[in-house]
């Protein structure tokens, strides 16, 4: 792939990670409010606030490129939001909605991660030094929101193992046959 190639590509998937983030900053105010703990909330909310800033920073790379960060869906990230929004839907309650609800986060910070290593990857090769400098403080920063996520498992798990609740999904409830995943 020509330099010129690699260029177009590395904008579309800033594009595509630019959509991720907004998508997020509209997702993460429901899970904080779906949380049980409130250390998980206080993250949720933390995170939010992280998120900000990580949209700011593809923002300030947009107008290094003299491009438009818009034009573009992130489907892995709508597909994991919406896996988000079931679980909160699901009638889990207390220890295990929150365990149910870190696991929903993780996987989206491991999507993050995945993505960044990926345009970090491409602008070190295109010479974007600038541009490598600020993804890879995004990605230092969704790797510690991960690894606070681990940490805060650990906890939230053995309360769950220990008797948090579970309420039947509606569907159980009305008598009919089905199973829901809920991690």
């Amino acid at each position: 792939m020509s330099d010129q190639g690699l260029k177009e590509l590395y904008v579309e998937e800033l594009r595509d990670i630019y959509n991720a983030e907004n998508q997020l900053v509209k997702a993460l105010p429901k899970l904080a409010k779906a949380a049980d703990s409130d250390e998980l909330r206080r993250g949720f909310e933390e995170h939010l606030e992280q998120t900000r800033g990580h949209v700011a920073r593809i923002e300030q790379i947009f107008e290094m490129l003299d491009e438009s960060p818009k034009g573009k869906k992130c489907a892995g990230m709508e597909g994991l939001v919406e896996e988000g929004s079931e679980v909160i839907k699901e009638g889990l309650e207390g220890a295990v909605l929150d365990a149910a609800l870190i696991g929903a986060a993780q996987r989206v910070e491991h999507y993050e991660i995945a993505a960044y290593g990926t345009v970090i990857a491409f602008a070190q090769t295109l010479g974007e030094t600038e541009h490598a400098s600020l993804l890879e403080e995004t990605l230092s920063e969704e790797k510690k929101t991960d690894e606070k996520l681990t940490e805060l498992a650990k906890q939230i798990n053995e309360q769950a193992a220990g008797g948090g609740r579970i309420r039947p999904a509606a569907n159980e409830a009305s008598g009919k046959k089905g199973t829901k995943r809920i991690a």
